[in-house]
């Protein structure tokens, strides 16, 4: 039986990033957030939504699964947020992750799961990930990964807090507020997809 292990992601950031609003108050159509000037299409957030959403239908499980992830936008942007806090912190880091390195870390997790379809059944049943979304959910955990072995266990919230915080991150109030505290959406349960893999313990969330 798989056993699944977050790592927990908490910091305390000086300034609490504003609300994505425009000039007369109102949340400006068609965006999701905004992260470090690069602005996350409420249409881009609703492609992720629907291709998890296709793969629940096909899934045996399928009224389960969707019964589960009630709050799956949240979580997506969430995600989608994350994701950009830790190309930022990797790039001031110093530190990439290349194409070879995440093929290799999905065989990995292929074998430890019996099959590709067995992988991304379970993928998809704990932490909501559909199959086009696998390799970037790998990246992340990989950067976290090197995070940690460079800066330690317990610094690494440091690099990433620093990350966050040059890119300022706005979000539509529709989708919740920013925590800079902990360095995610509030409004929800939407935790961080940072895991890790090993034999013994289910792939990442995301």
């Amino acid at each position: 039986m798989h056993r699944r292990t977050a790592l927990s992601v908490s910091a305390a950031l000086l300034v609490a990033a504003p609300l994505l609003t425009a000039c007369a108050g109102e949340a400006r159509p068609g965006t999701a957030a905004v992260v470090g000037g690069e602005r996350i299409a409420t249409s881009a957030l609703q492609a992720q939504v629907k291709d998890v959403r296709a793969a629940q239908d096909r899934s045996p499980q399928a009224a389960q699964l969707i019964g589960a992830s009630a709050g799956l936008e949240r979580a997506k942007l969430n995600s989608m947020i994350q994701s950009l806090v830790l190309r930022k912190a990797a790039a001031d880091a110093g530190l990439t992750v290349s194409t070879k390195e995440i093929e290799d870390a999905r065989k990995a997790d292929v074998q430890r799961t019996g099959g590709e379809k067995q992988f991304q059944e379970m993928v998809l049943q704990q932490a909501s990930i559909a199959p086009g979304q696998i390799d970037d959910a790998i990246r992340d955990r990989l950067i976290v990964s090197k995070l940690t072995d460079k800066y330690g266990q317990d610094r690494i919230i440091e690099p990433i807090a620093a990350a966050a915080k040059a890119l300022g991150v706005e979000v539509n109030p529709r989708y919740g507020s920013w925590d800079a505290a902990k360095i995610q959406l509030t409004g929800g349960k939407t935790p961080w997809i940072l895991q890790k893999t090993t034999p013994q313990t289910a792939p990442q969330g995301a």
